[in-house]
């Protein structure tokens, strides 16, 4: 397994993994004060090898006052299959959603795009805010929505989760994550600290969503057969939905 950093996998994945990638950046730096998040070193990048392909995963995390953690990876398996896995973690004394979101795609195809704002407070709502400024968004038609997992109950009403079927679908896609990323930031900048006794239930359903996210058998597997079942519960835990002990 090696960890020597190498130039971003973005130039060589799936356009649609790049452009997200490259707005996902750019909003953040936009909006956000951001700093560096240090991963353990041998984490943020890897490659190992998964069925006789090589497999390239390239993480960059940082810090704002808002959220303890903003992650975004890349993943390559030789022409297999390319990955985008986004997630912005709060700090628990703001009353945020979850922000995330995946791509999946394979010999130039994007079998599954998905992106939420993940409620956290009290009855699986999003904040008042955040619901009438969703509502206002163009309702889109995807021609493949795709069923969420059985664990899916984390996830919002305003939850995508598609087989994009064409470009303008991909389009559609870039563009609502685009939408909910403005959104999301401009509520953390312009949100207010809450009570120790709030932060203390946000951050128990904060776990409860990482809980959620770590039952995703299909990272989980490609992990293990890549890295050893103790890699892939090290890194499902400590980089992909590591979360605060409430104490």
């Amino acid at each position: 397994m090696s960890t020597t950093s190498t130039s971003s996998l973005r130039e060589q994945q799936h356009p649609l993994i790049r452009q997200l990638a490259d707005c996902i950046e750019a909003i953040w730096s936009k909006y956000l004060d951001l700093s560096p998040y240090d991963l353990p070193a041998e984490l943020g990048y890897v490659e190992g090898k998964l069925e006789g392909e090589k497999l390239t995963i390239e993480n960059r995390c940082y810090q704002t006052p808002q959220f303890r953690k903003l992650h975004l990876e890349l993943a390559k398996v030789g022409n297999m299959l390319d990955i985008l896995h986004c997630v912005m973690f709060p700090r628990p004394e703001y009353d945020l959603p979850m922000f995330g979101c995946d791509l999946v795609g394979g010999r130039g195809q994007i079998s599954a795009a998905i992106t939420d704002l993940s409620p956290l407070s009290p009855g699986q709502t999003l904040p008042q805010s955040y619901s009438l400024e969703l509502s206002t968004l163009r309702k889109l038609n995807f021609s493949q929505p795709r069923e969420l997992p059985e664990w899916g109950d984390i996830f919002s009403e305003f939850c995508i989760f598609v087989r994009p079927s064409s470009p303008e679908e991909e389009a559609m896609f870039l563009k609502r994550v685009e939408e909910f990323l403005e959104i999301h930031c401009r509520s953390a900048i312009a949100s207010k600290a809450v009570s120790q006794e709030q932060a203390m239930q946000i951050l128990a359903r904060q776990r409860n969503y990482c809980m959620k996210q770590q039952q995703n058998d299909k990272t989980r597997r490609v992990l293990e057969k890549a890295f050893g079942s103790a890699w892939a519960e090290h890194y499902m835990t400590t980089v992909l939905f590591d979360f605060q002990d409430v104490s």
